[in-house]
């Protein structure tokens, strides 16, 4: 039978459960962790979701990596040359701009984009992201996001009226006509500032209304993987590019979006850590008042021959039995949590008479959660390691006193 070290024995038996005062404060102690466990995981893995639901939104909007920074006149050449880069898995042209759009005598200002079809769709997902009609830019046709669609009450077969910078400028006696466009298709990206703020047309239409010619404003790649592959691709091309061009993966271009999402994520990270910090307090006071009572026991322990590291680890034992109790019971109650988050919030919809996630406003149809085994190791490391230290300032205490004067000790 294999017996336990004494220094952990004594620290469970001071741990059971008393009609006492301090037995209350324990408590307390292991409620602290368990919640601020609980809720860590509950936040964390929210907001892990909403960045892996804004990641791949980005990326259905955005190629791996972007070439621009002017106009492209070669643009054929330039085209054959990126897809031969290493890594490249397709490539599609694009000329953007804003636009003045009317309709209904109602006007709004989006960016339009001109593309090849049959390139886009291998390069982003604009083709799944089609909710009525079909992606057909012949002719004079256009593509709109369904924000804007029922802001203006356009519909499939509605014309527009799409005005470009050389309609509002006036050169001499010139007079250029906008441009009357149909719209053959609508989509949804899920993301707003998309689905209100940008409308497809061919890349012979964007052209002429920009006066391109062949030109170009950029050329959109994939790449085999949209992290490593995409900044190889970028690295590559930025050593052979002409100035002014320079080829930007989609997270340099959304670096200020990323990095707004992550540090919101680390803030949670320490503020609701504070938690278990007040938690580990309370496992402090609780060594402390044990330790005071204990006091002639340490006394005799000393003087049968116990080390003062003996002494302290009792106190340290302590200390991380509530931690472990505490991260086990809040592990549970946060993966318990996360798995049925829909039905956690439509109790608490139910019971406090509020939408606690609009789908207007998100776009999503339920709350997004993504709990990696690292973001679980880190927190349960994190609360596990501030409980334990609450007992060290105890176990420094208890070690200190000598033998003789805690058998005074009344």
């Amino acid at each position: 039978m294999t017996r336990l070290p004494f220094e952990l024995f004594l620290g469970l038996r001071y741990l059971k459960p008393k009609r006492s005062f301090v037995s209350a404060i324990t408590l307390i102690s292991l409620v602290g962790v368990t919640i601020g466990v609980w809720v860590l995981i509950v936040v964390i893995a929210v907001m892990s979701g909403f960045d892996r639901e804004l990641r791949d939104k980005l990326m259905g909007m955005h190629a791996h990596v972007t070439v621009s920074g002017g106009i492209i006149k070669n643009s054929d050449e330039l085209l054959q040359s990126v897809e031969r880069t290493p890594h490249v898995k397709a490539a599609a042209p694009f000329v953007m701009g804003l636009v003045l759009v009317e309709f209904n005598h109602h006007v709004a200002t989006p960016y339009m984009k001109g593309i090849d079809p049959v390139r886009e769709v291998n390069v982003s997902k604009l083709g799944s992201y089609l909710k009525e009609g079909r992606l057909d830019l012949t002719g004079d046709k256009v593509v709109i996001g369904r924000e804007l669609a029922e802001q203006y009450g356009i519909y499939l077969g509605d014309k527009i009226t799409v005005y470009s910078p050389r309609n509002i400028e006036k050169k001499g006696d010139e007079v250029y006509l906008p441009l009357d466009l149909t719209v053959s298709g609508i989509f949804q990206s899920g993301m707003y500032e998309y689905d209100v703020g940008l409308i497809f047309t061919s890349l012979k239409t964007a052209q002429e209304l920009y006066e391109l010619r062949s030109g170009i404003h950029g050329i959109e790649l994939t790449a085999d993987d949209p992290f490593a592959g995409a900044n190889a691709v970028a690295g590559a091309l930025n050593q052979k590019l002409p100035a002014p061009l320079r080829a930007s993966t989609w997270m340099q271009l959304n670096e200020k979006i990323l990095g707004a999402i992550q540090v919101e994520k680390t803030a949670m990270f320490l503020i609701l850590s504070l938690v278990i910090v007040v938690a580990a307090f309370c496992v402090m006071g609780t060594l402390i008042t044990v330790a005071a009572q204990k006091t002639n026991e340490i006394g005799v322990m000393k003087a049968c021959g116990a080390t003062s590291w003996r002494i302290a680890r009792l106190f340290l034992f302590q200390g991380f039995i509530v931690g472990l109790l505490g991260v086990t019971a809040g592990m549970a109650l946060g993966l318990l949590t996360v798995g049925h988050i829909e039905q956690v919030r439509a109790f608490l919809s139910g019971a406090l008479h509020i939408d606690l996630f609009p789908r207007e406003i998100y776009n999503l149809q339920k709350i997004p959660t993504y709990l990696t085994g690292r973001d679980l190791f880190t927190i349960a490391v994190a609360a596990q390691i501030i409980a334990t230290l609450g007992g060290v300032l105890p176990a420094l205490w208890a070690a200190r006193l000598e033998p003789v004067e805690a058998l005074r000790h009344e």
